[in-house]
């Protein structure tokens, strides 16, 4: 009996004025543990007259997690942190009761050539701190542990797992992984001793091989059961490895506003178009609230 209970293939979303390969929520699966959201945004090449440009907007009930595999974006909040995330580091901005935030391409690159590539992640916070201070944390790619076991390359981007732990300060019991074989031979990663809670795999390049059958990449699999979690890495691939233990209660989700309840969807949206929001610092941009789709109920 196969382990994998669904496969979720990448679909196109536009974020403004860039357009992203989204992976969850998915119709038929909301999320994974307390991951709500994946983007996978790129590998974009831009020319000099393009730009990353994602004006100031709001979350709620939150944590946003950016991990970039090349270029760069600045970002601003209300906060007040203005910092630049490269290749590798980590930013991971807790909205908590509400932030205001934007994401664009670094005044010294926005008149040349560059590339963008990475994953834009949200995960829930739990119930009883959904209310919670906002707060911002920038991890230095250094700081990220990383290993090498059998030739395959491993990062700890978030959580804990295989005895490690990653500094970025999560607020339920989650991993996201990276797992790299840089080699030419297969490589068997047994990891269902170490997983817990629910559990998905996300295919960035390459190939891996389960129970006879090969998968490609943008592709997310959903675990039956993370304790099974056995399969073959080929050559050259890049997986992500991710889940958690899943909250008692279902979280709504309508654009960037994350909650338990509904009502406090309804008062962020109400806040949000009147103005009433922590302004980003540097930043005077407005991303409007979208129109409500009246087909679709608030998920």
């Amino acid at each position: 009996m196969s382990n994998i209970q669904m496969i979720i293939e990448e679909r196109a979303a536009d974020i403004g004025n860039f357009l992203v390969g989204r992976l969850l929520p998915f119709s038929q699966k909301r999320s994974v543990g307390p991951f709500v959201f994946i983007d996978h945004m790129g590998p974009a090449a831009l020319k000099d007259y393009e730009n990353l440009d994602v004006p100031p907007h709001p979350h709620i009930g939150l944590s946003t997690l950016t991990f970039l595999f090349e270029g760069s974006i600045m970002h601003r909040d209300s906060i007040g942190t203005e910092i630049e995330i490269k290749e590798g580091a980590v930013n991971w901005m807790t909205a908590g009761k509400g932030v205001a935030h934007s994401e664009r391409t670094p005044e010294y690159l926005r008149t040349t050539d560059k590339n963008l590539h990475g994953l834009q992640i949200w995960v829930a916070l739990p119930k009883d701190l959904e209310d919670m201070e906002p707060e911002f944390f920038h991890i230095n790619k250094e700081d990220i542990p990383q290993w090498k076991d059998n030739e395959v390359e491993y990062k700890l981007i978030a959580g804990e797992i295989l005895r490690r732990k990653s500094p970025v300060p999560t607020y339920s019991p989650l991993y996201f992984l990276e797992v790299k074989n840089t080699s030419v031979e297969d490589k068997e990663i047994v990891l269902g001793d170490y997983l817990f809670g629910e559990s998905s795999l996300y295919i960035l390049e390459g190939n891996i091989e389960s129970e006879g059958n090969l998968y490609n990449p943008k592709h997310i699999l959903i675990a039956k059961d993370a304790k099974l979690c056995h399969f073959t890495l080929k050559p050259n691939s890049t997986v992500y490895i991710f889940g958690g233990e899943p909250f008692p209660e279902p979280r709504h989700i309508y654009w960037n506003f994350v909650s338990s309840e509904k009502e406090k969807i309804e008062e962020a949206k109400t806040k949000w178009e009147n103005h009433e929001f922590p302004k980003v610092i540097n930043d005077d941009g407005y991303v409007p609230l979208p129109p409500q789709n009246k087909n679709l109920k608030l998920k």
